[in-house]
């Protein structure tokens, strides 16, 4: 085997080896160029609401007595990341050492029924960077991206705080495109973290008559407002879906968008959303939602979406991020450097007050 450029044999890393044992580790191994793959030495990694559901034990990536494990431990947390090429296998083609790259979180299968027929984000076997061994993650000096990776390049130009956002926004353009919104929709969008923050500036790029967002956080509140959101409330503090009845006639609004994770926030919205209404479901729960499915179906017929990952939207946000358009500022607000994971972690739940926090190399 030949490649180009060279990778150290240990590196500093977190390493998850089951739940609640997670360990960062001075010389755990570095990754080993393969013919097909390319090593990057990482900048810095986001740390994720997955990341922190994962490293308590959620069932849903350790399993339980209804479903199966889908981690496999040991493994590198971390998917939103970007960083360098230090080094290619000799099959590689049109890279350069030195290049800034960032990856697509699923490194698809290629082969299929979904990533045949162009939905390579839902492949059936699902492997994600940074849980599983086989698809380490970011929160390591050194990350493998294998052949079957989505690669796009990040001008060297962007800042890093920028290109820490490129991997979440992502997948907020991705909730927002399933909204369909139209510049006739009231659309309402509930939680203002990283995620939402995403999809309010990439919704007022659709222009809707009315863009309303929740959050229980004034900071939050205050960040949506300046990124485009015509009104905030607190469904702490005011009844809202009384206010969006009153906005809209009585009928509710024509798109919600949940992005909290909280089931109280589904509930919220079955109320809040009109007849014929379109319901974007984008959030990862750590704990099962119980709702009345007749609201869905006798009451109001309406159309319930999921939304996932980032599918081909790394180059729009890149571009829209460096345009301006994309507005980010002031959206990752604390960095600590990997050894201090732990506080991390704590201020990625943010109750600090912080949106976005990441580990730095």
């Amino acid at each position: 085997m030949a490649t180009v450029g060279s990778t150290p044999k240990t590196m500093r890393a977190l390493a998850a080896y089951g739940k609640d044992d997670y360990r960062f580790e001075e010389e755990y191994p570095a990754p080993v160029c393969g013919d097909d793959d390319i090593i990057i030495k990482t900048e810095a990694c986001g740390i994720c609401a997955g990341d922190l559901k994962c490293s308590h034990g959620a069932s849903m990536f350790w399993g339980d007595e209804t479903q199966p494990a889908w981690v496999n431990p040991p493994f590198i947390p971390g998917h939103e990341f970007m960083g360098h090429i230090v080094e290619m296998g000799e099959n590689v083609e049109g890279y350069e050492l030195g290049e800034r790259i960032i990856a697509d979180q699923i490194v698809p299968c290629g082969k299929c029924r979904f990533c045949q027929d162009g939905h390579y984000w839902m492949c059936e076997p699902h492997n994600i960077l940074g849980f599983q061994r086989e698809n380490n993650g970011g929160m390591a000096e050194y990350v493998k991206y294998s052949k079957n990776c989505v690669i796009s390049r990040v001008p060297e130009e962007m800042s890093l705080n920028d290109a820490l956002l490129i991997e979440p926004y992502g997948c907020s353009k991705h909730a927002v495109d399933r909204a369909s919104i139209t510049n006739e929709d009231v659309v309402v969008i509930s939680g203002a973290g990283t995620l939402g923050l995403g999809m309010v500036t990439y919704a007022r790029m659709k222009n809707p008559k009315k863009l309303i967002v929740l959050d229980m956080q004034t900071g939050r509140l205050e960040k949506a407002k300046d990124f485009g959101a015509d009104l905030v409330f607190n469904p702490g503090e005011t009844d809202v879906d009384k206010e969006v009845k009153a906005l809209t006639g009585g009928y509710g609004c024509d798109i919600y968008i949940e992005a909290t994770g909280n089931p109280a926030s589904v509930v919220q919205g079955l109320k809040m959303i009109r007849k014929l209404g379109r319901f974007v479901e984008f959030s990862v729960f750590g704990s099962e939602t119980t709702v009345d499915w007749s609201i869905i179906g006798d009451r109001k017929e309406l159309d319930i979406l999921g939304a996932h990952l980032s599918p081909y939207a790394y180059p729009f946000v890149i571009e829209n991020i460096m345009n301006g358009k994309l507005k980010t500022e002031g959206v990752v607000s604390s960095m600590f450097p990997i050894e201090e994971w732990k506080k991390g972690f704590e201020y990625a739940t943010g109750k600090y007050g912080d949106f976005k926090v990441a580990l730095t190399f």
